[in-house]
C-alpha cells in the first residue's frame, strides 16, 4: 500500500469534508471552500472527524493516484483551516515592492514599474519594502503566483540582485580578477 495515501487525514475543528457520488471532495472551513474531483479507483471514507483513502486495485497508476489524492485532499484541509503563505525577498539598489490596492507593484531596476494583479483566492502583503508574502487557501495557485513573480527577475548569481524566496540559499559567483597578473 502506498504510504502516503494510507496515512489518516484528521479533520480539524471547524473543517467540514463531504463526497459526493461523482467522487468530487468539498471541504469547507473558516477561510474558505474548494473543491477536487477525485478518481472513481479511489474510495473516500469519513469515520466522524478522520478520513481515509483506499483503492480498489494494485495497478501502478492507481497507487500512483491514491498518494496524489490523498495529499490533494490533506493540503485541501490545511489551507481551509490555516491557510499558505510563500515569502520573497527583492535584494537590489532601487528594488522595492509595495501594495496598491489588489496590485502588486514592484521597482526591479527596468524602465518601468511591474505590476502583478492578484489572482482570485490570492492576496499580497509587503511588512517592508523589499519583502512580499503571497497568501491563500489553494497551495498550488500559492506557489504558482510566488514563481510568477519571482521569474520576473531571476537573482543573479554575482550580488543576488533579483527576487528569491525567503530562506532560498544561491550559489555566489566570484566576479573578475582584474589587473591581476599582467605587468
Amino acid at each position: 500500500m502506498s504510504r502516503i495515501g494510507k496515512k489518516e487525514i484528521v479533520l480539524p475543528a471547524g473543517v467540514e469534508l463531504t463526497v459526493s457520488p461523482e467522487n468530487v471532495v468539498t471541504v469547507k472551513g473558516p477561510k474558505g471552500t474548494l473543491t477536487q474531483e477525485v478518481d472513481k479507483a479511489i474510495t473516500i471514507n469519513k469515520n466522524e472527524n478522520v478520513v481515509n483513502l483506499t483503492r480498489d486495485s494494485d495497478i501502478g497508476t492507481i497507487r500512483a493516484k491514491h498518494g496524489l489524492y490523498r495529499a490533494l485532499i490533506a493540503n485541501m484541509v490545511e489551507g481551509v483551516s490555516q491557510g499558505f503563505v510563500k515569502e520573497l525577498v527583492i535584494n537590489g539598489v532601487g528594488y522595492k515592492a509595495q501594495v496598491q490596492g489588489n496590485k502588486l507593484v514592484m521597482n526591479l531596476g527596468l524602465s518601468h514599474p511591474v505590476e502583478v494583479e492578484a489572482e482570485e483566492g490570492v492576496a499580497f502583503e509587503c511588512p517592508t519594502a523589499t519583502e512580499i508574502k503571497v497568501s491563500g487557501i489553494d497551495k498550488q495557485l500559492v506557489g504558482q503566483v510566488a514563481a510568477k513573480i519571482r521569474s520576473l527577475r531571476k537573482v543573479e548569481p554575482y550580488h543576488e540582485y533579483g527576487i528569491k524566496y525567503k530562506g532560498e540559499r544561491v550559489v555566489r559567483k566570484v566576479g573578475k580578477a582584474a589587473g591581476k597578473g599582467k605587468k
